[in-house]
């Protein structure tokens, strides 16, 4: 991590170091010509250290990662003992305003960086994101939520070969890691790219604000700027309840059958193989099938939808623990 304590730019703004200051993305105006900005919060200790960079909203419909950097910001957890804190808490914000995943043209944000000037509005706000935030940063921590339905249990996702994030997830702890590739154009492999750490948070589902999975980020949060030496003694950094669990390898159950689906596990729980974990019905009480797990591991994302179909992702279970 560096240690700087000179001025740095975004946008065209100073902020030197002690200052505090919201800086304006100029996005683009909506159709009605109302400007549209993306508020970028910055706090600035006169103390050299590391910048920590917080990201949420890439997808607007994710609203928990945007209350765990709210938390952040509303507590002043985000005014750093040393170096420099920024916040992002609504990358996305046409996608926000309209409570959907994607731009306003139908692009998935994550799918675009590194972005282009000239390109699509995603791709713009992509481009300039990386060109005037990402450079200023030692550390990304990238909050994110399942899809639509699907419940995500607190984990925290890099690629296996980032073997420097294994300690930093440690210290996060969170109750899961889950080993993923970075996955081409993301805002993830971008950062690997300009070799820029992030991790990514997972946890809760869209269009849903989740108390346990916001905790999980505030308190992991709190942890990673304790370890960097830069949370105010103020606030206080509890140990996490239960050693982070490394997960190299996992698999879906999926629906054998359609109809009316209710699980029967909470999540994060450990399952045995051939353990009854949900069960789907029709809508006339003449079927019930029962769903097992087809391996022993932990449910580490659980379908919360009522109306499922054939093939329809149900339980997401670890089948490899790293040691």
């Amino acid at each position: 991590m560096r240690s700087e304590n000179h001025n740095i730019n975004i946008f065209k703004e100073v902020i030197s170091p002690g200052e505090s200051k919201e800086v304006n993305f100029d996005v683009a105006n909506l159709h009605t010509s109302s400007p549209v900005n993306i508020p970028i919060i910055v706090e600035r200790s006169k103390k050299p250290g590391p910048t920590v960079l917080f990201t949420a909203g890439i997808h607007g419909d994710e609203v928990n990662g945007v209350e765990i950097i709210r938390q952040l910001i509303a507590k002043g957890i985000n005014k750093p003992k040393c170096g420099t804190i920024i916040c992002m808490p609504v990358i996305n914000v046409f996608g926000f305003i309209n409570l959907k995943r994607e731009f306003p043209d139908g692009r998935d944000l994550n799918r675009v960086f590194p972005g282009s000037p000239n390109g699509s509005l995603a791709g713009r706000v992509a481009y300039k994101l990386v060109k005037e935030v990402v450079p200023h940063a030692d550390l990304v921590i990238d909050f994110h939520t399942g899809g639509s339905g699907r419940f995500n249990a607190p984990q925290l996702r890099y690629s296996k070969e980032d073997k420097t994030l294994d300690t930093l997830a440690q210290v996060f702890g969170a109750p899961f890691v889950l080993y993923s590739k970075n996955l081409s154009k993301s805002f993830r492999a971008t950062c690997k790219k300009l070799d820029v750490p992030l991790l990514l948070f997972e946890g809760g589902k869209s269009f849903h604000i989740d108390e346990m999975v916001t905790n999980s980020g505030v308190n992991g949060s709190k942890r990673i700027l304790k370890h960097l030496g830069m949370l105010k003694t103020v606030f206080k950094s509890t140990k996490p309840k239960q050693d982070c669990l490394f997960i190299s390898d996992s698999k879906w159950i999926r629906a054998k059958y359609s109809g009316m689906f209710k699980a029967s596990i909470a999540i994060g729980t450990h399952v045995k193989k051939d353990d009854i974990i949900g069960n789907i019905t029709d809508p006339y009480g003449k079927f019930n099938f029962f769903v097992r797990a087809k391996n022993s591991g932990y449910i580490i994302n659980v379908n919360e939808s009522p109306i499922v179909y054939q093939g329809d992702a149900l339980f997401h279970i670890s089948t490899k623990i790293k040691k």
